[in-house]
Formats: structure tokens, sequence, C-alpha cells
């Protein structure tokens, strides 16, 4: 087997939406960043049909800027998203081209001076005295040992911080049961105009009766029609009687759909594998194959029993299964579901951000929820390893307890604390100190000058 060894100021593993933005963050201030991923793409979900929820809050202010709002922008010059829209459901919705995210990150690698390593899978971590010295990544039969200051864990499932023996937590405390994975897929040939006049016929298909405290009027046949860049969920009633019948392929109470920037298109967020833990090879490959083999019977019962869907067709099947949960590495600080709910936003926040409470049950049908009426901050020790020294994370590993998570796992605010895990990382290599040390205050004025917002005072009020 060949063997490499290459050096970087920063080593960021996982180029998910945390991932790009901490190699961007610390490139921009002048680190040598390498950059590695498992897939031949940059973006992770970024690419997968999902959309960027809650830019907004229940206010309809905007809390969320930097790098996540510049990627908005960037789509916009290619017609590849609607914006952000008010949605009486998820805040706001800003619907991505999905193909076109995976440019614009390869486009930012290269504007910033990123070196990448695509194909490769973290394989081995040399830890001495505590202290994160160099990883190993794998690919097409190399071996590549990387040596760095500062490592940052943007796997989504913790791999990283797991083999260097960071402490880290996993599920719902005192059950440990894990969020279910879902695999998105794209059907294209919908008719928005027979599926909305269904809806306008059929309210009770809206998700009003589930006693979800966060849906507000305006969610309804009219929403759907007007805005080209919805969330749908509901369903349920149509769900309920096919599952009598014997005529529901899913392990779940309501259809979720994403409407592409893309003609006559949604991206499918409905298949969900139960009992899965993602960081298990054996449980993703499981997950991987039911997912597959559920697509074909959804589109079926979807063209069969919904009007608008009777033309539609696959048109794309995400590479991999997007996991929703799996290892939190803990860090110097923690955010916890009091300060998300109370809207506590500490001095050294990093990011604000206020979607509700969003755990989607593990072992069965439905979801939990919990409204969050005012902004909460996730401060910059959520992304610094509490006990090895060299390792940050970025992503849905950073440190939050398991209710928190339901909300901090969203694209958006990834991205937002993701850029500020680069900035610290870059600061610590500059200073020759550790990451812990970094001066949060210095952090913050950095991404300030991107475009961050850190108090509600400087959240943009609605236009």
């Amino acid at each position: 087997m060949n063997s490499q060894k290459r050096k970087a100021d920063v080593v960021v593993i996982g180029a998910g939406p945390g991932g790009i933005s901490a190699a961007v963050g610390a490139a921009r201030e002048g680190a040598k960043v390498i950059l590695v991923e498992r897939m031949g793409f940059l973006g992770g979900q970024l690419s997968s049909g999902l959309p960027f929820l809650a830019f907004m809050d229940m206010h309809k202010r905007r809390i969320v800027g930097g790098l996540a709002e510049t990627m908005v922008n960037r789509l916009k010059e290619k017609e590849g998203t609607n914006g952000h829209t008010y949605c009486p459901f998820h805040l706001s919705v800003t619907n991505m081209n999905q193909f076109y995210t995976r440019i614009i990150c390869f486009e930012m690698a290269q504007e910033y001076g990123i070196d990448l390593l695509l194909h490769c899978e973290l394989s081995n971590v040399r830890v001495e005295n505590g202290r994160l010295r160099s990883v190993t990544v794998s690919g097409k039969g190399t071996n590549i040992e990387l040596e760095a200051k500062v490592f940052i864990d943007a796997t989504g499932d913790g791999d990283l911080g797991y083999m260097a023996g960071a402490e880290y937590e996993k599920g719902q405390e005192g059950t440990g049961v894990l969020q279910p994975p879902t695999l998105m897929f794209n059907l294209s040939g919908v008719n928005f105009d027979e599926f909305t006049a269904y809806l306008k016929e059929h309210p009770e298909e809206l998700p009003y009766e589930l006693g979800l405290p966060h849906i507000r009027p305006g969610y309804d046949g009219e929403y759907f029609k007007n805005n080209p860049g919805h969330v749908f969920f509901g369903l349920n009633g149509l769900i309920a009687r096919l599952r009598k019948e014997g005529k529901c392929p899913i392990d779940r109470d309501t259809v979720i759909y994403i409407r592409q920037p893309i003609p006559n298109t949604v991206a499918v967020n409905t298949i969900r594998v139960l009992d899965v833990d993602a960081s298990d090879i054996d449980d993703l490959t499981r997950a991987e194959i039911e997912a597959h083999l559920q697509i074909i019977p959804l589109v079926n019962m979807l063209k069969d029993h919904v009007p608008g869907f009777q033309d539609s067709f696959i048109s794309s099947v995400n590479p991999a299964i997007g996991v929703r949960e799996s290892r939190r590495i803990m860090g110097i600080k923690k955010l916890t579901a009091k300060d998300a709910m109370e809207g506590h936003i500490p001095d050294d926040s990093v990011a604000l951000f206020s979607y509700f409470i969003d755990i989607h049950h593990g072992k069965g049908e439905g979801t939990y929820t919990e409204s969050i009426m005012e902004p909460y901050g996730i401060p910059y020790g959520c992304t610094v390893s509490k006990d090895i020294e060299g390792l940050m994370m970025a992503g849905r590993c950073i440190s939050v307890d398991a209710v928190a998570f339901g909300s901090s796992r969203i694209m958006t605010v990834l991205m937002a604390v993701g850029e500020a895990t680069g900035v610290g990382a870059a600061l610590a290599v500059k200073q020759n100190i550790s990451p812990k040390d970094v001066d949060t205050d210095q952090v913050r004025e950095i991404i300030k000058g991107y475009g961050a917002i850190l108090s509600v005072e400087d959240a943009k009020e609605p236009e």
C-alpha cells in the first residue's frame, strides 16, 4: 500500500455544511487548510434537496447571516433558489438547487486555496499526551497521514472525536434512542395546481390536528399554491386510511416534500428507517438497503392516491442516506434544551438560531416538537473538545444535549457555527495557542465582519 505524509495548519474531516464552512472560515483567515471528504463532491446535505430552514425567527426577523447567506446569494445569481420565504410552519424556507450547491462549494474551495482530498475515509488517528497530532485518511490503496495544529471533526457522526478518545454522547438521555435516517430522492412531473386544489378541498390532510405548538394559521392550499419554495408536511389522514388497508409502505405518519427550484420537481423527505445507529457500519448498511427498497412502493402510493402525483417519476436518488443523529462530541461548553427554549444568548455566542425542537421518533411513527419563541445563542465553547487538545467540531456533532440537538442539527445554523469554528482554528494557529484559549470576542468581530448576526438587536427586521 502506498503511504504519504502531508502537513497543514488546519485539517477538516468532512465537507458537509459545517465542514465546508469551517474550511472557508479558516482559509479566509490565512490558514493552510486541507479538507477531506469521503464522497466525490462537497456540501453533504446541502446537495440533498433539503432547504435552509429558519433564517427567520418566529417574528420574521432574519437571524442568520454570514457564509450561509453568501451561499444563498450565490444561488440567486444562478437562479438556484427562491430566496427566503416566510413559512407558518417552518418559520422560513430557502430552497436550493441541490446540484448548484456542489458547484458553489467547489468554487469557494478554489477561491480560498483549500486543498481537497476527495474519496478518502478517516482510518486512523495519533494522539500523544492528550493532543491530537495527526490523522490518517485512506483512499484508492493510499494511506495519507495528515499533520496539523488543529483538526476539525465535521464528519457528522463524530468519527474523528470518537477515534481520538474524546468524550461523546449519543441518543436521547435515559434511552439512547436515535432519530431515524432518511434517504432523500427527487420526483419530477408533479402537477402542483392539481395537488394544491386537492388540499383546498381536503384541509383535514393538513397538520393542524396534530397539536404541533409552533404551526400558525396560513399553512394551507393557498400558501402552497402561491409559494414556489415551500415545504409540505401532511397527508396524515390519507396515510392512516392506507395503512388500515395494507397499502402504506412507510414507517411514519406523514408525507414531507420540498418544492425544488427545478420545474415540477420535489425532494421527498418521507422515508425513515427505524432502530438505526448510523455509527455502526452494519446498521448503516441495513439502513441504506431498506431505504432504497422503500422508494418505489412509496412513489407508487403517491401516484395511485395523491392528485398531482399520478404522472410523477423518480428523477434522482441521493448518493447516501441522510443521518439525523449519532454522536455528539462534548466540548468545554454544552448547549442545553433549557438554554434553547429560554432564548439564552451568552456573551461568547457565535451564532443565533430559533428553529423549533424537532425530534423524530426512532422506534415508531411521529415527531416530538417544542416551540422556541426567541432566538438562542450557540457558544464558541461548543466547538472545542473538552478533553482532546487540538480537536474542534463543526456540523451536527458539536457539543449540545439530545433535546437541543433537535434544533441545532439544521443546516442553516450548522453553516453559521462551522464558519466560526474555522475562524477559531485559524486564530489558534496564528497565535500559537490552544483553541480553548482563543479570544471569543475576536472570533465574533471577524465573523460579524462577514455578515454574521450575533444579537437580536442586529437581526434584520421584516422588509
